[in-house]
């Protein structure tokens, strides 16, 4: 089953060790044939969030949710179900820091 991990944090400007260095964790999700595709995302100010309502589109810059918490990445996983999906986002360094969210994708 594919999963949409949403890597967020509270606040960008954290300065971060070397704790927080996504890149070992990827490069073994990566060798384990775990991580389809991944990457960060820019600042939250730089979204622009579009709606249609009445036939008009309506753009609105910023994001998409008034929250302290601010998606900066994602990544892209397929595991044989949520236990292991839990797992993979667990060892993912961002998860000390901020959190991640793990969301199935869509399946008929």
């Amino acid at each position: 089953m594919k999963y949409l991990l949403l890597i967020c944090i509270e606040d960008r400007n954290t300065a971060f060790t070397e704790d927080a260095d996504a890149q070992p964790w990827a490069d073994e999700m990566d060798g384990r044939g775990i991580r389809l595709m991944g990457n960060r995302t820019r600042d939250a100010e730089d979204a622009t969030t579009v709606r249609v309502r009445g036939g008009e589109t309506l753009l609105t810059d910023g994001p998409y949710a008034e929250t302290k918490e601010q998606m900066c990445g994602f990544d892209v996983i397929e595991c044989a179900d949520l236990d292991q999906a839990v797992e993979v986002a667990a060892k993912h360094p961002m998860a000390r820091f901020g959190m991640i969210e793990v969301r199935p994708f869509w399946t008929d």
